[in-house]
């Protein structure tokens, strides 16, 4: 049977991950998928990655790394990310994993010169997301959890366009039939959210940025569990629709 990888690319909080657990379980739990269908891979402690033909899907994760220090197993598993584009596995990178799988494809990434963006923040839709597989029939505006330093400053040749909001052009793109990149955390929730805002309040004071008010903004949002249960559909499309209960 061929599973959904997890590449995990990082460790959340600690503090968060005693209470809550670690990315992959909340990047897994909206997915509404048997446990036996999926695996995960910690690359940055160095694990391998499965052959290709062992996978059904792949999600990358957020990471308390930065891309720009293109650490040995950043480059390896851009690598193997540019091989599973070409055999058109379905994929979804998140945030620091949405950096990741532009940077492998071509594209350019490097702090956000308009700052760290954190909290509860609106994207916009590009029309185009109304023939996508993953986006269609997404209300034009969405709220969802941002909390990244770094961005994609420029996509990839022959990627395609899908979301922007103020504090980053580039926050949703596909690259072929089924390589999405999203630069907000569909998987955090307000309490998360919360956490890691307060977790870089300094940082945002820094930047001329109101880190209370930012963190009394943090609202619930049903569209980040909503996308990744759409994932799981498309990587197992034979289970049907479920009802998304995360």
């Amino acid at each position: 049977m061929k599973k959904l990888l997890v590449i995990k690319a990082g460790n959340t909080l600690a503090h968060l991950q005693k209470k809550f657990g670690d990315f992959e379980k909340w990047i897994l739990d909206p997915l509404n998928i048997d446990a036996q269908q999926a695996m995960t891979r910690s690359v940055h402690k160095g694990e391998s990655l499965p052959k290709y033909e062992e996978l059904a899907g792949i999600v990358i994760s957020g990471s308390h790394d930065m891309l720009t220090d293109h650490l040995p197993w950043m480059e390896e598993t851009a690598q193997w990310l540019k091989g599973s584009v070409e055999k058109q596995i379905p994929i979804l990178g998140i945030c620091f994993g949405h950096q990741l799988l532009a940077y492998a494809l071509g594209g350019l990434v490097e702090y956000n010169p308009r700052g760290a963006e954190y909290g509860t923040v609106p994207i916009r839709f590009s029309l185009v997301r109304t023939h996508d597989a993953l986006f269609h029939s997404l209300p034009t505006q969405i709220e969802v959890q941002a909390s990244h330093q770094q961005s994609v400053i420029e996509l990839p040749d022959g990627a395609v366009w899908l979301a922007g909001s103020d504090g980053d052009p580039h926050q949703v793109f596909r690259y072929g039939p089924n390589a999405w990149g999203v630069q907000f955390h569909p998987e955090f929730n307000p309490t998360i959210m919360r956490a890691y805002i307060t977790e870089n309040a300094a940082l945002l004071n820094r930047q001329g940025k109101d880190p209370v008010q930012i963190r009394a903004d943090c609202r619930e949002t049903a569209y980040g569990a909503e996308i990744l249960n759409r994932f799981a559909r498309i990587v197992f499309p034979d289970q049907g629709s479920k009802e998304n209960t995360g």
